[in-house]
């Protein structure tokens, strides 16, 4: 490839920045190739692989010459945890790439296979750091408004990641779906009328914060939708889909990638992601008490019950609860 960076290294744990910073990578790559004289019908040949997943001598095969001539580009994900030989393979093709040969690497950034990314200081690097600080998520809110060429003032984007919650994918499907029904600078009163007639958004913010067993932060959540005209049915349905995600993902091996079961489970990689950090603290026992906790919910916001929102708090409790075992 004559432009571009044959070996590029992004360094951090915050998936979404990370799979963005991959995604234009590879376009950059791919990019590369037609402008070297390719076309886009005839991209580079792209090998996405998990470092864990490899064995010695797999990424030389992946990068060996092809009989067709042609762009190849391979990206190493979580590079931290391949092992020993297979970390040697991928410091000696980055040391001396072939000239048809783009190399994008990821590593967690932590202690773990350190030694990695002192090797590889000569190569592009972009950091993609974890956005945790409550300022960093409201640089990261204005970032994405510019993005699509819009401005909301600060009530705004405090309403929104009171509405959304703190996580980067939905906070920026958020800003992108903000983006485009809406017109002016965003505020506090667009965001809170926006999401009363979105009301499903809000309900999987719930169950997302008690499926974390963040307990304040969830009930929280819960008196916001409610506030705002969230139908207590919607919330409640929202907590079981969230169980039931766990339930699909927790029953599976852990070894397998989450694009593997992406078409198997019916539902989008980054989703089984999250629901694998969330199932840390759960186990078979505590999901089936939340599910019954859910189930007697909903029973209650259909009717049964004289405050439907006691009845979501008592569900919420119940679920964290179980999460850490005391439910159960």
């Amino acid at each position: 490839m004559s432009s571009g960076h044959p070996v590029t290294v992004i360094v951090g744990d915050e998936e979404l920045l990370v799979e963005r910073a991959v995604s234009d990578a590879v376009a950059r790559a791919a990019g590369s190739g037609v402008a070297a004289g390719g076309s886009p019908e005839n991209g580079p040949d792209v090998h996405d692989v998990a470092g864990v997943d490899l064995t010695a001598g797999e990424l030389t095969g992946l990068t060996a010459p092809s009989l067709f001539g042609g762009d190849c580009v391979v990206v190493v994900r979580a590079a931290q945890d391949a092992g020993k030989d297979v970390t040697a393979e991928i410091l000696r093709l980055a040391g001396s790439p072939p000239p048809d040969v783009t190399l994008i690497i990821t590593h967690a950034g932590g202690a773990k296979n350190k030694a990695m990314l002192a090797s590889l200081a000569g190569a592009h690097r972009v950091d993609c750091p974890a956005i945790k600080r409550f300022g960093d998520r409201m640089d990261f809110l204005r970032g994405e408004f510019a993005r699509a060429g819009r401005k909301a003032d600060e009530g705004g984007l405090r309403a929104l990641l009171d509405a959304v919650g703190n996580d980067l994918r939905e906070l920026a499907a958020a800003c992108s779906q903000l983006a485009a029904d809406t017109t002016g600078v965003i505020g506090q009163q667009t965001v809170a009328r926006y999401y009363r007639g979105r009301a499903e958004a809000t309900g999987f913010s719930v169950a997302d914060r008690a499926c974390e067993g963040s307990l304040t932060p969830a009930l929280e959540q819960l008196r916001w939708a409610l506030a705002t005209g969230t139908s207590p049915v919607l919330i409640s349905s929202a907590l079981a889909s969230g169980l039931r995600t766990l339930g699909l993902v927790g029953s599976v091996g852990r070894g397998l990638n989450s694009n593997a079961l992406a078409a198997e489970l019916g539902m989008p990689s980054w989703k089984i992601d999250k629901a694998r950090q969330q199932l840390r603290g759960w186990n078979a026992a505590g999901l089936a008490a939340a599910h019954a906790a859910v189930a007697e919910a909903d029973a209650q916001v259909k009717g049964e019950a004289a405050s439907a929102g006691y009845a979501l708090e008592r569900a919420i409790t119940t679920i964290v609860a179980c999460r850490n075992g005391a439910g159960v």
